[in-house]
């Protein structure tokens, strides 16, 4: 077969992959501009995970023409043949996509007006005299949709970014709750660092308060009407048992028979020799499998008998379709199958709703030299290369910006910011990155300037750098990668100025994990015991020792990475302590022993969490999966949060949430459990407040604060502004 000349470059790096569908042709987008989509397109994206495995998806736009669609669908089953018919192949319709698919872009997507056919194109633009309006929805899936730039296009229920090139108003109705404002405020900030290159002013507004460059842009103010409900999310209790078909071309054309009416279903009822759909019914999703000896005329039909079995089933055109190869199967496949039992666990990206996604990485001996040309690093931003090029940085010192001492790179403090610049070749022509990582204890005033010395230092190189900021915690994997062997660390508060770190007989604690891009991070908690995992490693600092604790569950990977960490805090060598063979003094330094997280499933897990929001703000109560890897900042305090480890669900009560949500999230819980095909009846659900949290609950967010809840999380991203 003739492949695409775009494929020569596919699947060779782990991250994101986008091309559009320009005039039957794919065309590259550029990586600041991922998560932009003209309604009048199609686009083709591919997402590759360090193993490597691979996963597809056809994106079609609400506008986008037939020839358009059908020019997509030939180059995905090129790309998937490119790739050895291994590939999970998705489809993706506009308003309706996968929570893998959400998960690539933590600040939401945009949909643009227009299309190729119309002359738009996808670039980053310093152009300030752009005139555009963006209604924010979602909670938890965040989606951006250009809309007339009329005060008709507005609802008191909502919000909207009002765009005008070098002023960027977030406009927050009268009716929409905090956290709403705190994720409309993240799609502003991506418009601002990445569309505008961080020249843009950006300012949050509320209903009523329009400044007279709003008004001059849409005219005189009218009455704005009151929001709709959002009934876009489907309550998981709802869901029904899934239904078996076999797909057969036998007869000269796709047919589908019955294999089984209702699960749990058997894992011999897939035979390699052939392709069957799974029909999930009205959660609006079906699976086609495709048998590893199934004949190349069926396997390669896989997407056009799942659209021809949509149409004959009257089911919605948004119904989601994933196309999954024997051997690559998704948990949320296999949770149909009372008796599945995989050869080899399968690699999948890191996204919540692909649940198969996280692998029983082989372990091997940790080579901090190699740290900086580990490849997967790149797969969280998507960036262009390993780390292995040329890192500057500079810390953020009365307005003006310091040079760091080289053998310290690698080590933020909480109190400070920092501009890295990164700088590489790309094709023979130097490129630039410049990160803005932010401490969640620096001033007011040091933000601020973080962001104009990041625009100064942009100017002084042309303009050409792709700029990232960067808050304390939400560090991107390619950041973790750039410093030469050392993992990244994270301090607490203090700051990298002369005698700022220094904490003269202080005790401090460094947990080290290993993320599922495999980027290992060293991040300062609270000198408590309660703040100890059974799956990682952690480094004590008391007045007169250093211990190295290292869990049940820890990696080779994590226990070097902590010997680093050892290296630079003083006070002699480590004393290595293993989990349960602690001497008395370790415990004395933390205060005493306290329950901690025992779990070993972080590790172990084939079945890797699923955090939802239980939430009646859309009129009626739903649960909305979070998509993507989850934090503690995803834990909406107006809200009540499912979390599901597999073996027990956790239901976390917010602070604001109401009393519908309190009262009815029980019953969402069990009736999730109870819907699971994988007949989970039965199993621990319990309830916890904000505040309170046990061990057992905190062990699943890695540095988890207990200090977070006592600033309003608006307030923290209103300072990025």
């Amino acid at each position: 077969m003739v492949f695409h000349k775009e494929f020569q470059t596919a699947g060779k790096e782990p991250g994101l992959q986008v091309w559009r569908v320009e005039k039957m042709d794919l065309k590259p987008v550029l990586k600041q501009l991922h998560g932009n989509f003209f309604t009048g397109d199609c686009y083709v994206l591919l997402y590759t995970t360090a193993a490597p495995s691979y996963y597809i998806h056809m994106w079609l736009g609400s506008e986008s023409s037939q020839d358009e669609k059908g020019a997509a669908a030939i180059f995905t089953t090129q790309l998937d043949d490119f790739l050895g018919g291994g590939p999970v192949q998705f489809r993706e319709v506009q308003n309706n996509e996968s929570l893998t698919f959400l998960g690539y872009f933590k600040s939401g997507i945009k949909y643009k007006q227009g299309g190729v056919a119309s002359g738009f194109q996808h670039v980053v633009t310093n152009d300030m005299n752009v005139k555009r309006l963006l209604h924010i929805k979602g909670r938890r899936a965040i989606r951006a949709t250009e809309v007339d730039m009329s005060w008709s296009s507005f609802n008191r229920g909502d919000c909207f970014i009002i765009d005008l090139g070098k002023d960027i108003f977030q406009w927050c109705g009268s009716e929409c709750n905090s956290f709403e404002r705190l994720k409309a405020s993240q799609v502003a900030i991506d418009v601002r660092d990445n569309e505008r290159n961080g020249r843009a002013t950006l300012l949050m507004i509320e209903e009523g308060g329009e400044p007279q460059a709003v008004i001059d842009a849409l005219g005189p103010k009218p009455n704005i009407p009151a929001g709709s409900p959002d009934d876009e999310s489907v309550d998981r209790s709802n869901q029904k048992k899934g239904a078996l078909y076999m797909i057969s071309d036998a007869a000269g054309s796709m047919k589908a028979s019955v294999v089984a009416q209702t699960s749990p279903f058997k894992q011999e009822m897939l035979s390699p020799s052939e392709c069957y759909i799974l029909d999930n019914g009205v959660d609006s999703k079906i699976f086609i499998w495709k048998g590893p000896s199934a004949n190349t005329a069926e396997r390669n039909a896989a997407m056009k008998a799942a659209e021809q079995f949509i149409k004959e089933k009257k089911y919605p055109r948004h119904t989601q379709v994933q196309v999954l190869p024997g051997g690559g199967e998704t948990t949320l496949f296999k949770q149909f199958f009372c008796n599945w039992k995989d050869k080899d666990q399968t690699t999948g990206p890191g996204q919540a709703y692909s649940l198969g996604r996280i692998a029983r990485v082989m372990q091997v001996p940790f080579d901090s030299s190699g740290l900086h040309t580990n490849k997967t690093m790149a797969a969280q931003h998507g960036m262009v290369d390993d780390g292995s090029g040329k890192v500057q940085v500079w810390r953020v010192e009365d307005g003006d910006q310091v040079p760091v001492d080289p053998s310290s790179y690698g080590q933020f403090y909480g109190g400070d910011c920092y501009l890295v610049l990164y700088s590489y070749r790309l094709g023979g022509r130097e490129q630039h990155i410049i990160y803005t990582w932010q401490g969640l204890k620096c001033t007011q005033d040091e933000l601020a300037a973080s962001a104009f010395l990041t625009v100064r230092l942009d100017d002084s190189m042309g303009g050409s750098p792709v700029q990232v900021r960067v808050t304390q915690g939400q560090e991107p994997a390619h950041l973790m990668s750039l410093f030469k062997g050392k993992p990244m660390v994270i301090h607490l508060g203090g700051t990298s100025r002369k005698g700022g770190q220094s904490r003269v007989g202080s005790t401090r604690l460094f947990h080290i994990r290993q993320s599922s891009t495999r980027a290992t991070r060293a991040v300062e908690v609270e000198p408590s015991a309660a703040f100890l995992n059974t799956n990682d490693v952690f480094v004590l600092k008391s007045s007169n020792t250093v211990f190295l604790w290292r869990g049940v569950g820890a990696t080779e990977e994590e226990l070097a990475a902590a010997q680093y960490v050892t290296s630079f805090l003083g006070g002699g060598s480590a004393t290595e302590v293993s989990e349960g063979k602690e001497p008395a003094g370790f415990w004395s330094a933390l205060g005493g022993k306290k329950e901690y997280q025992t779990s070993r499933s972080l590790q172990k897990m084939v079945k890797p969490p699923r955090l939802f929001g239980c939430s009646n703000k859309t009129g009626r109560l739903i649960a909305e999966e979070v998509p993507g890897d989850f934090n503690q900042s995803d834990l909406a305090t107006d809200d009540v949060m499912l979390l599901d480890t597999w073996d027990q669900i956790f239901l976390w009560i917010g602070n604001e949430a109401n009393e519908v949500e309190r009262t009815g999230s029980a019953k969402i819980a069990k009736d999730y459990v109870d819907s699971d095909p994988s007949g989970r009846r039965g199993i621990a659900i319990t309830t916890i407040k904000q505040g309170m949290e046990p061990p057992t609950f905190t062990g699943w967010f890695q540095a988890w604060d207990p200090k977070l809840w006592e600033t309003d999380p608006l307030e923290r991203i209103r300072a990025r502004f």
